[in-house]
């Protein structure tokens, strides 16, 4: 579904990725793990098509994207929470959402169609209360839950998440993990930067990023006993 050929990026002088690839097949989940400084949040964002100095090839698809810009990467079904989630602090919960949807409809590789609010709502039950509640008034796990809920709105396909988890209360953590993992049960691809190893279970596969460096390690495939409860 994505594919990541020699993917090389740089800021300035400075080069941050070397000769990545990378393939991330439909409905499957692959972690990005490494320290601060490792090329996380760079490879996203150059899959995203936010880096300016990036070379190699990168399909979503079969489609080549180099030529995409974010806008319409977004439009392909690329869905992006950067680790500042980047919300619309003023507007409230529901507009935050509401102002995701796309004009035309899209169905998904699966011929359903996207995740309507009330499904968002569904996914993350605590926004269904704070509706009315500008972003800025809330805390940093219910706007991780709020960002994470917009890029639904887009009706995503791949949704590419910078460290989901980092800094927030451990029962956030746990309400985004059941998310993802019913995602993931509904055939949604992912591709996430994580430094820890909160998702690790999660995942289809993990791999290791290191001075801008790839290296493929193993994961498990079966759910926390904690999650599969949750889901069943």
């Amino acid at each position: 579904m994505l594919e990541l050929q020699n993917l090389n990026a740089s800021y300035g002088q400075a080069q941050v990725l070397f000769n990545v690839c990378l393939t991330v097949p439909r409905g499957h989940m692959l972690l990005i793990r490494g320290l601060n400084g490792a090329g996380k949040s760079s490879l996203l964002k150059t899959v995203m098509g936010l880096m300016a100095q990036s070379t190699g090839h990168l399909f979503w698809k079969g489609e080549a994207l180099h030529p995409c810009s974010p806008h319409e990467r977004s439009l392909k079904g690329l869905g992006y929470v950067a680790e500042d989630r980047r919300l619309f602090s003023a507007l409230t919960v529901r507009q935050n959402l509401e102002i995701a949807i796309p004009r035309q409809p899209k169905l998904r590789p699966n011929g359903q169609p996207g995740l309507q609010l009330q499904e968002v709502l569904d996914l993350f039950p605590s926004l269904a209360n704070m509706l009315a509640r500008p972003a800025a008034q809330m805390s940093g796990g219910e706007q991780q839950m709020l960002a994470i809920g917009r890029t639904l709105m887009t009706q995503a396909d791949l949704l590419i998440l910078d460290e989901p988890c980092e800094g927030i209360s451990p029962v956030l953590v746990q309400a985004i993990a059941r998310a993802l993992a019913s995602l993931k049960l509904q055939g949604y691809t992912f591709l996430i930067a994580e430094q820890n190893q909160t998702l690790t279970h999660l995942a289809d596969k993990v791999v290791s990023l290191s001075g801008g460096v790839i290296q493929d390690t193993a994961a498990s495939r079966t759910l926390p006993k904690s999650l599969q409860k949750s889901l069943s």
